[in-house]
This record gives C-alpha cells, structure tokens and sequence, in this order.
C-alpha cells in the first residue's frame, strides 16, 4: 500500500511539472505574439505625437517665414515707423499664440517686437548666424525661469538680393504641450545631449541620458536602466519614476526637422495580462484532462473496494430515509393543519372586529332607521288626508318622499349586510369614493350625536383601486371610529377625508386625519392588543388597526400611521390603482 501511494504521488508530481512546463512555454509564446501588436498600436502613437509637436511647431516656422517680407518690417531699413512694425508683429503673434516676435538686422539688434520690454538686441545665436547666410534658422532654448523655447530666424531679403534683416518668431513648449499631457503612452523629445525637453509627463522634464542606459535626474540622481530583447524588441525596466511603467516597450523616432529624438515607453502589462491568461487557460485544460484521468483510474480502484461497502450502508440508510420521511410527512401535515386553523383564526377574528364595530354603530343605526320609519309614517297619514280633501297631487308628493325614505332604508340595511358578510374572494377592481360613503354613512350619526364634522370631498374623477369591497370597508370603518373615539375630549373635532396620488406611481392613497391628541407610540399601533384606551374600556382590545394592517397588506396595499404636522393623527392607505392591472 505504501508503495502504491508513493508511485501515485510521484506520478502526481511528474504531472504537475509538465503542466507548470506547458503554461510557462504557453506565456513565453504568447508574451512574444501580444509584443507585436502592441509595439504597432504604440508606435503608431509615438508617431502621432511626433507629428503633432512637429506640425505645432510647423505653424510657426511658416509665420516666419511669411512675415519676415512684410511691408512694415521692410521699411523699417529706410527710416520707417517702428509703431506700425510693432502693430503687425503684435497682431502676428496674438493670432499665432506666438511667445514673442522679434525683428532684428544683421548685427542682431532689435528694429521692432511685439510686445514691449525686449531687448535692445539678441545675442549670437546658431540660429541668427544661418538665417545671416540666407537659410530658415531654428534653435531650443531655456529662459531664466525655466521657460523652454523654439525659435526660427527667418531672413529678409532686400531688392538686391541680400539678406538685411531677420524675423525670429519663438514658441513656448510648455503651451504646445498642454494639450497632450498625461496622453498614454509615456513620450519624451530629448535634444542631442539627450536631455528630455518637451514630454507629456512634466515630472520627466530635465531628465538626461547618463552613462550607458542609465538616465540622471535634475538633482543629478543616476538611475540604473536595463534593456532586454524580446521578439525583436526592447524592453527597458527602470523604477526612476512612479509614473513610467517599471517594464515598457522603448520605441525611438528620429525628428531631424526640428532637430530632436521622440521616444516613447509602452507598458507591457497588457501583453503579459494576455500571455497570463493564455498561460492559465492552458494550465486549466491540461489539469482538467489530467484530473478526469486521475479521476477515472482512482474511481475504478476505489469502486471495487466501496461496493462491499455500499451495499451494507444502504440497507442502512434505507431505513433511516423511510424513518425521516414518516417524520418529515408528519410534521408537513402538523404545519398544514395548524396554517388552516390560523387563517381560520384569522377570519373569525376579522369578522369579530366586524361584528364589534356593527355592535357599537347600533344605537346610531336604530336612530338612522327610526327617522325614516317615523317620516313615511307622517307621509302616509298626510297623503290619506289630502286624497279624502280630493288633493290627489299632493298625495302623489308624500307618496314620492315615502320612497325616498324606503330607498334610504334599504341602502342603510344594504351596507350593514355587506359589511357584516364575509368575503374570501381576491381583491378587483373596486370604486374607493363609493366605499368611502357607505362607511360614511354608517358612523354620521355617532359623529352627529358627538358634534364631530366629517370632512369628505368625492374626487373629480373616478378612483377605481384592487381591493375586497367589504375587507376595505372595514378598514375605513375602523379609521372613522378610531378617528371619532380620540376626539371624545378635542375641543375640536374634525375627521378629514381625502383621495389623492400615492408615494410611487401607479397608486392611490386615502388619507384620514383627526383633530385628536395624536399618537402617543407610532411604532406600536399596528401591534395585536395595543391600545391607547384606558384599561377597563368597554371597547377597545387593540385588535383593530392589527386587523386593517392585515388587511390591508392582503390586498398588496400598505397603511401606515403618524402624528399630523399640526396635530392629531394621520393614517394613509396606500392600494394599486386598477388600471396598472388592465
């Protein structure tokens, strides 16, 4: 056994290696193939910002040269103004972004600028010796400041020929860079001794080539660089600063137009991202196979040796299954049984809330029933009077008002019936202002008896909502009574009904606000058996708004309760308009 454990583990091993074999040959492959078009997509970058510096600066190599003939610079040599010559240059370099514009004769003094405070003259310079000779002069240079400028000479020659002045227009670089700094990837332009003069990374300015690829910084820091080949690239590592990649590609572009070597630093990262992830792939398929494999020849030694095994622990298992599964039946019966008596709890105790709330609006019913009953009385008796006085159209009037009374009568007992029955159906469509009133109209007469206004203004257009018709009249009876009840002792008592918008679209909210002592616990109102009602109160369990939150939320609706700005309380039922449901 032990052995065969050995074996397999040197195996395992062997295996391993040759996986971690294939995915380095895998990154070194893919790692040279992802240099190539990286070093293309870089060197096309490096090439556009070569030419945009040289085209930058082609703009003000073609000023000079088209200025330096100009009328005004031309008669300054027979005793011109110089006023005008400043005017042109300054109207010149205003609308070239040019730094300054100088024009100067042959021995370098200053004839006309265009700005005020140059100098009286300029001093040699390589590139006022070849504008001398009759050539396009250029030079870079470094202001006190550390301003970095471009000039060109350009000559002007006189009827005879000869060259008698020179125009020198210069650039500023720190504005030519401007638009291309913090650009990926990392470009420098370095002068002939290799110091670094224009770059789209300011902290690479002064920077200058040492000995061998070493590079020193302003502060004179030398800095270690290597170079290494890779698919016929250069890559060069560096840590001289934080903001070049420590592994980059170094692509170089010769400029001999403005007299300058471009170079630039391509980060690798991607390229070693990609290799990584060829490299990872490869390792991924070779251990899968390798695994299914391993799987496959353990998986048949094993299988012997388990079947003995398996055979013993399933007649086992078996019967602990069958045991659990009579449990678990159980206990599934045990909880249906128990859900059914809860919603049957749950209904009898709304209609119990229904029932108390029919139980307390019952002498205010029997004084709304009995005023009917005494007036179609009061009708009949008066029509019989006017048909024996042969007044057979005033009798038809009090037969009129006698069915109105019936009619009154019969949508009072109409509402009791609906409220006092159960409903089981799913919530439809239902007319809330309609709802609305037939609460109304079964606690006017308690608000009427208590002095209390109702305070109900039926919306200008229809409000059709998904509810129960019944279950939502219950709720809105319990809000009344609940409103009515905690203004027993307000000096002022005021029920406001109003129908509007809810908090999210596709809602409706009804709104019941009393003038009572508000709420004294908000977070508790909506809990069974809490009450504010003194303990010993006839009326009262705390059952109520328990009741409406139910529900309410069994409608997809929500109610919630809170202290009105001014006083009192406020509670909002929130239910889904019917036609989001269309």
């Amino acid at each position: 056994m032990g052995r065969l454990a050995s074996s397999r583990a040197a195996l395992v091993a062997l295996y391993l290696a040759m996986t971690a074999a294939a995915a380095a040959g895998t990154w070194v492959y893919g790692f040279g193939q992802a240099l190539g078009p990286l070093a293309a997509r870089g060197s096309s970058d490096l090439a556009l910002a070569a030419d945009r510096l040289v085209t930058q600066l082609q703009r003000y190599r073609e000023v000079a040269v088209l200025m330096a003939d100009h009328p005004a610079l031309v008669a300054l040599h027979a005793g011109g103004p110089r006023a005008a010559a400043d005017r042109v240059l300054l109207d010149a370099a205003d609308k070239t972004g040019s730094l300054s514009m100088l024009y100067v004769d042959l021995a370098g003094r200053v004839l006309a600028a265009a700005h005020p405070g140059a100098p009286r003259a300029l001093p040699p310079g390589p590139h006022l010796e070849r504008a001398r000779d009759g050539a396009l002069g250029q030079r870079l240079s470094a202001r006190p400041g550390g301003a970095r400028v471009f000039s060109y000479a350009a000559p002007q020659f006189g009827p005879d020929g000869r060259v008698h002045g020179m125009l020198v227009v210069s650039a500023d670089i720190a504005r030519l860079e401007q638009v291309w700094r913090g650009s990926l990837p990392t470009v420098w332009f370095a002068d002939a001794t290799g110091t670094v003069v224009a770059t789209n990374r300011r902290e690479l300015l002064g920077w200058r080539k040492g000995d061998g690829d070493d590079v020193i910084s302003p502060a004179g820091r030398v800095y270690r660089t290597t170079m290494q080949r890779r698919a016929g690239l250069v890559i060069r590592r560096q840590d001289w600063s934080p903001y070049v990649p420590p592994a980059a590609l170094y692509l170089t572009e010769a400029l001999p137009v403005i007299g300058l070597d471009a170079m630039a630093l391509v980060d690798v990262a991607p390229a070693r991202r990609i290799a990584a992830l060829q490299a990872g792939a490869v390792a991924a398929v070779v251990l899968f196979f390798g695994a299914l494999l391993f799987l496959a020849t353990e998986r048949r030694r094993a299988l012997a040796q388990a079947n003995a095994a398996l055979e013993g622990r399933v007649s086992a298992r078996t019967r602990a299954l069958s045991e659990a599964n009579a449990a678990l039946r159980r206990e599934v019966a045990e909880r249906q049984e128990a859900e059914a008596a809860l919603k049957r709890a749950q209904a009898e105790l709304v209609q119990a809330g229904k029932l108390t709330a029919l139980g307390k609006m019952s002498a205010g019913i029997s004084h709304e029933l009995n005023q009917p009953l005494m007036a179609i009385r009061s009708f009949a008796e008066n029509g019989q009077a006017f048909l024996d006085r042969g007044r057979p159209d005033r009798a038809a009037e009090n037969l009129g008002r006698i069915s109105d009374m019936a009619g009154r009568m019969g949508r009072i007992i109409r509402n009791l019936r609906a409220f006092a029955r159960q409903e089981a159906e799913p919530a439809s469509r239902v007319g809330l202002a309609a709802v609305v009133e037939g609460a109304l109209e079964m606690v006017q007469d308690r608000a009427t008896a208590m002095g209390a206004t109702l305070d109900w203004q039926r919306p200008d257009t229809p409000t059709v909502v998904m509810a129960g018709e019944v279950r939502l009249s219950q709720v809105i009876v319990n809000l009344l009574t609940n409103a009515l009840d905690a203004m027993a002792d307000a000096p002022e008592r005021r029920v406001t009904i109003r129908v509007g918008p809810g908090a999210t679209d596709g809602r409706v909210a009804l709104t019941v606000r009393d003038t009572g002592p508000g709420i004294s616990d908000p977070d508790r109102i909506f809990d069974p058996f809490y009450s504010t009602k003194e303990v010993g109160a006839t009326e009262g369990m705390g059952l109520g708004l328990s009741i409406s939150y139910g529900l309410v939320q069994g409608f997809g609706g929500r109610l919630r309760g809170e202290n009105a700005p001014g006083g009192g309380a406020l509670f909002t039922v929130e239910l889904d308009r019917a036609e989001a449901f269309a």
